[in-house]
């Protein structure tokens, strides 16, 4: 029978790591460039120590190696995220939108100015995936690939236009980015981007339902909280809330410019 500790226990935990990890990505991006190198030094810190714990759970089908592996995951994405957001790996085009600019030739300078980070996504989705295919426990390689599927679904959706252009967490040094938002309209693509997440979602929590073993319950219990909390955020796109505000305490970096 599933229980509480089966299902429960892994949406606190995703919920958790979401809130918090998102807090703390926020308050490093916002503080002066001067810090970025600590920034830096810190995120790679923690993709080591990710790489350090999907390594060491690999071959483990506890439900503790489930939980570190997922978590391992978490790491290495929390990596990119400050690589971008310092300014470190974003793209070879970092200059507003040219005036006038439509069409593809609006699409490839969006894509320039995004296209090193990305790169760098796909390349650790790859090796990731490739070594959860000969491992016991591929939660960390799983969570880090549907983090990216998320991601760019999230960007394309912004490119094309979305109602709530909630980008209060973009530091001020990525501000040409914004040249690059399309018009504040809801499209079919947003809806449907959303129908897919939850029908993603629906299929997790179909698989931890009918599991066979404690540690796959867990897996997909995650994954599938993981999925819903996407759901949210492409929701906050859609509507006039401003979701910076659950991390406003990190946010108070960016007003306090003498903090290094």
């Amino acid at each position: 029978m599933v229980g509480f500790a089966d299902l429960g226990l892994p949406f606190i935990v995703v919920i958790a790591l979401w809130f918090v990890g998102t807090g703390l990505v926020a308050m490093l991006n916002h503080r002066l460039r001067q810090s970025f190198g600590r920034a830096l030094i810190i995120s790679g810190a923690c993709a080591i120590g990710g790489l350090a714990l999907l390594a060491l759970t690999s071959q483990s089908t506890a439900i503790w190696a489930t939980y570190v592996s997922f978590v391992g995951g978490l790491m290495i994405w929390s990596w990119h995220e400050i690589s971008f957001l310092t300014g470190a790996v974003a793209g070879s085009h970092r200059d507003p939108c040219p005036e006038g600019a439509t069409g593809w030739r609006r699409f490839s300078y969006a894509t320039m100015a995004l296209v090193h980070h990305e790169i760098a996504l796909a390349m650790t989705a790859g090796l990731l995936l490739s070594l959860a295919a000969v491992t016991a426990n591929p939660t960390g390689a799983y969570a880090f690939a549907l983090l990216l599927i998320f991601r760019l679904s999230s960007k394309l959706n912004i490119y094309f236009g979305v109602p709530n252009m909630s980008d209060e967490l973009l530091p001020d040094h990525l501000e040409y980015l914004k040249s690059y938002f399309g018009p504040k309209h809801l499209r079919p693509m947003l809806i449907i981007s959303m129908v897919m997440i939850l029908a993603l979602a629906g299929y997790f929590a179909s698989a931890a339902f009918t599991a066979t073993s404690a540690n796959e319950t867990v897996q997909a219990a995650l994954l599938c909280c993981l999925s819903l909390l996407a759901a949210l955020e492409h929701f906050f796109l859609a509507i006039p809330f401003k979701d910076s505000a659950l991390w406003q305490w990190a946010l108070s970096a960016r007003n306090n410019k003498n903090r290094i």
